[in-house]
């Protein structure tokens, strides 16, 4: 049937083929893993002996996708679909588990689904929004309303960076023009702003 769920470990199929449904895995106790920089999957791998030893059954996880530089907790992440390079590579990665089946352990990911870390340039996805706006492909993404109520922010995305008025940090000569790597950009302390390449013949 077309609506079968199609996955093995499914309880229909395992009563349909007469096979045994694996066993429910619950964590009786855990340890968290706060993976940073200064605690790498390497790490984790090394005192896994001694956390089972301890009678830990699972590792607790923070967020270890790819997050912004230097981050400490995981929680601002930039690119879902890969590693945070500075916790460790896919082999490192590949070792950490591989210990945990060893020493019968689980492992419990903190995620982060409903928000992402858009400080600095990072953030493909966010910059490819911020310089193409509705027609951009992430811009499905993220949660903006391009039709707000003033209609002169249509179809625009409105940030909240400026530290003065905005007459004033322009006097200030606080916002700099930059071209970069075939793009113009927009300099504001710490932030890399892309302009739309539908007006650089204004410039």
């Amino acid at each position: 049937m077309a609506d079968e769920p199609s996955t093995p470990h499914h309880p229909l199929q395992h009563k349909k083929r007469g096979m045994t449904p694996p066993p429910l895995h619950l964590p009786l106790s855990t340890y968290r893993l706060q993976f940073n920089a200064s605690f790498t999957f390497q790490d984790a791998s090394r005192i896994l002996p001694y956390l089972a030893q301890l009678g830990i059954t699972d590792c607790y996880a923070s967020p270890y996708l790819k997050a912004a530089p230097g981050s400490t907790h995981g929680y601002d992440v930039v690119d879902p679909t890969e590693l945070n390079p500075e916790i460790g590579t896919e082999a490192d990665y590949q070792v950490f588990v591989q210990a945990l089946h060893h020493h019968g352990m689980g492992q419990i990911l903190d995620v982060v689904p409903n928000h992402m870390g858009i400080a600095g340039s990072t953030n493909l996805w966010w910059q490819d929004v911020l310089e193409n706006g509705p027609s951009s492909r992430y811009a499905t993404f993220f949660d903006i309303d391009w039709t707000p109520v003033k209609p002169e922010l249509k179809n625009k995305v409105l940030l909240p960076i400026l530290g003065d008025q905005y007459g004033l940090v322009l006097e200030n000569q606080e916002i700099i023009l930059h071209y970069d790597d075939g793009h113009f950009f927009l300099l504001y302390y710490e932030h890399r702003l892309p302009i739309d390449p539908c007006t650089w013949k204004t410039i």
